[in-house]
């Protein structure tokens, strides 16, 4: 299959194992004192993101406590019933609501072992899960969605500044309150193993993709392994992939394509996939959260430079969720 965009095509050819090589760092960046050190993060975040694409932050703003509150309500959620959580099933094309093993990626051409939830703020009429069942799950989400964002901004500032646009650009492109707002935290639940299970070539949790968006953040638990990433977005014959430590103190962050489209590409989307367990027999469920910073819809994404065609983020959105879904 041909896509639109360049992109997906690559994207469809690079489902192969590859190889793994651990001895490549991925770039961990400490926020603390973000203001005082703005030019010093400044600077280490571009070079993590024209050098590598993938890097993790500590000392960050989001509280772990709030993390490790929405973590236990995603767990209750993923626990409801499938009828339960059929109720609230993913709006297509919407990119709002549950899905189960609904996510078919162009590299595998086959369905990602996991189930969704996705909160998208002006999309989710009647797409909560009864209060009654989990009284605080809706406010819990939705301080994290908050939070989230707002340390989402600040990383995406210090990438406007460098790309020689207002600080405050991306801010005003991702902007909460207006009803084109399409920015997306994605709770998921990679789904447990039994003892049958047997390794087999071709199956992920998450197969390999780069990202819809400007900048993802994902946040992992210890112990629950398994993202991979293969910095280099041009490797199309045979790709090196690194595995991602998962710590709760860290969050992961990578570049997404509309934000390579708009840097026109100085900024460097990444390939990143969840591999499945490599040993037979039963294996825990792993539980992540990712937010992604996709501008609002009516936002024109083209760099300075002219690149790429220039398209709404919305146009752009629609492309990637239909051959993604």
């Amino acid at each position: 299959m041909t896509y639109a965009l360049d992109e997906l095509n690559l994207e469809s050819i690079i489902g192969r194992e590859g190889s793994i090589d651990n001895q490549r760092a991925i770039p961990v960046i400490d926020l603390s004192d973000f203001e005082n050190r703005r030019e010093e993060i400044k600077q280490a975040l571009w070079q993590a993101a024209t050098k590598v694409g993938f890097f993790q932050v500590s000392h960050h703003s989001i509280p772990l406590e709030l993390i490790n509150r929405v973590f236990n309500q995603s767990k209750r959620f993923f626990s409801l019933s499938t009828q339960e959580k059929g109720n609230i099933a993913l709006l297509e094309g919407q990119n709002a609501g549950w899905e189960y093993k609904n996510q078919i990626r162009p590299s595998t051409g086959t369905a990602d072992q996991k189930e969704s939830y996705q909160v998208t703020l002006p999309r989710m009429t009647n797409l909560w899960p009864d209060r009654l069942i989990l009284p605080s799950f809706q406010s819990d989400v939705l301080q994290l969605e908050y939070q989230a964002w707002k340390l989402g901004m600040s990383i995406l500032s210090c990438f406007a500044e460098q790309l020689g646009m207002e600080k405050d650009f991306f801010t005003q492109a991702h902007d909460r309150n207006s009803k084109h707002y399409q920015s997306t935290l994605r709770l998921l639940h990679y789904l447990p193993l039994e003892e049958s299970y047997i390794p087999k070539p071709g199956m992920w949790r998450a197969g390999a993709h780069t990202d819809f968006d400007c900048l993802t953040m994902v946040f992992q638990r210890n112990g629950e392994g398994g993202l991979q990433a293969c910095p280099g977005k041009d490797a199309q014959d045979e790709q090196t992939w690194t595995d991602v430590p998962a710590t709760e103190e860290v969050i992961t962050c990578n570049i997404g394509d509309m934000l390579m489209r708009w840097s026109d590409d100085q900024l460097k989307s990444t390939l990143h996939r969840v591999q499945m367990p490599q040993t037979a027999g039963s294996h825990k469920a792993r539980y992540s959260m990712a937010f992604f910073c996709q501008a609002n819809a009516d936002q024109l994404i083209q760099g300075k430079l002219g690149k790429y065609k220039p398209m709404t983020a919305a146009e752009y959105l629609q492309h990637r969720l239909s051959a993604n879904f």
